[in-house]
């Protein structure tokens, strides 16, 4: 292990990569800094899998008994036809290509939450500010923060998500690299009246789905509204009336669930609306500035990976930067490990994205098809994603 000549490291963003990436440039004996917008690491959330490769990175992290504790457990997925009656039920492993007992379902804030802890006393991390601007020196990186205050770092690195500021100020605009899937949806919570825990039920039209999601007993669960849209309806972005009318005039019909979906929808207080999208970029760095998890390749909640790419894109970045003298190697190397790994991943919306909501009636025939022979899924391309990269093994810190 060699990294003397690029010991500060400003990371960006305190969501899952960011955490995990600190931690283990910490791990490595590196300087680090963590900037996040918001005031504290957020907690909540909906679900996310951990699986595969991944699970092998939080055993390393000691996390394992945690993240046990913190497991959702779903049980079952249902899915019903555009009245509502029943088409069939199966364990979630049967699509992901999971492993029952093995994989770890958690909220994404306990996750997050798990990934802060080891490191909240080691770690400096600076929140409610952001990086203005940065300057790469070809030395140093000069990063000035919004907050005023000036400070000069070895490397800086984008963990800030979908919509990534840090990429933006290095790599240019969002629309050079973002891949719309063709949907949009809206995520809430609203009150468990449905008497649903450890499941997940899914309503179909072709192009269209609603679901209810419930982690355990309790009196709240998610629901979310997925629809697809040729163009992006960027003119909503701004304005919660015009996603609450856009959403409403989606699903019309008084059917199943949805009237009380849309009525939950359009009272909610934490209404998340945005686009299926990835991210796909020609290279991760430039300089002495990269990126990690969504800001350098985004998989989409189709993929149903997202947490998990980021966490293993963490741990080869930081190990390749504590093995390699020189950054920019450390980047190439992190970049030729991943990526491959990452656009296995990415492929798998396109197979999601069929299953939970399949855009024509053709499509949706045929998802229901096999969802009524329920033997033949094996879940195995999703099983091939998860575990396509095996660790590399590097050097910790005496």
């Amino acid at each position: 292990m060699n990294h003397s000549a690029n010991r500060t490291v400003l990371v960006s963003g305190a969501s899952i990569a960011g955490p995990a990436l600190a931690y283990w440039l910490d791990r490595y004996g590196f300087d680090v800094t963590v900037v996040e917008k918001a005031a504290a690491v957020r907690g909540g959330g909906y679900a996310i899998d951990i699986r595969g490769t991944a699970r092998d990175v939080v055993s390393r992290m000691g996390l394992l008994s945690r993240l046990r504790e913190a497991h959702v457990d779903t049980r079952k997925l249902s899915f019903v036809d555009a009245e509502g009656a029943p088409i069939a039920s199966l364990r979630p492993e049967s699509l992901t290509g999971g492993a029952e007992g093995l994989d770890l379902e958690v909220r994404r804030g306990d996750l997050a939450d798990a990934l802060y802890t080891p490191i909240r006393d080691r770690v400096e991390f600076l929140f409610s500010d952001s990086i203005a601007t940065l300057d790469d020196r070809g030395d140093r990186v000069d990063v000035v923060f919004d907050s005023g205050t000036r400070r000069t770092f070895d490397l800086v690195i984008g963990a800030d998500g979908l919509h990534s500021h840090t990429r933006g100020l290095v790599f240019g605009p969002e629309e050079e690299f973002h891949r719309y899937l063709g949907y949009t949806f809206a995520g809430f919570t609203l009150p468990n009246d449905f008497g649903l825990a450890h499941e997940g039920v899914i309503w179909n039209t072709p192009g269209r789905a609603a679901v209810l999601y419930a982690h355990e007993p309790s009196d709240r669960l998610h629901g979310f509204l997925t629809f697809t849209q040729a163009v992006p309806p960027y003119e909503a972005f701004r304005d919660p009336g015009a996603q609450r009318e856009l959403v409403a005039k989606t699903f019309p019909e008084r059917v199943w669930h949805l009237p009380r979906l849309v009525e939950a929808m359009g009272e909610a207080e934490d209404l998340f609306f945005d686009i299926v999208s990835q991210i796909h970029m020609p290279t991760w760095s430039r300089g002495r500035v990269a990126l990690a998890g969504d800001a350098a390749h985004a998989t989409s909640f189709l993929s149903g990976q997202g947490s998990s790419v980021s966490l293993v894109g963490a741990y080869v970045l930081a190990g390749e930067l504590a093995r390699h003298t020189d950054h920019a190697e450390a980047f190439a190397a992190y970049e030729r490990l991943t990526r491959d790994f990452v656009e296995q991943n990415q492929a798998l919306a396109t197979t999601g994205g069929s299953f939970v909501a399949p855009s024509t009636p053709d499509m949706l025939a045929t998802r229901n098809e096999a969802l009524r022979d329920t033997a033949a899924l094996t879940g195995a391309e999703g099983r091939a994603a998860s575990t396509a990269l095996r660790l590399p093994e590097y050097e910790v810190a005496g």
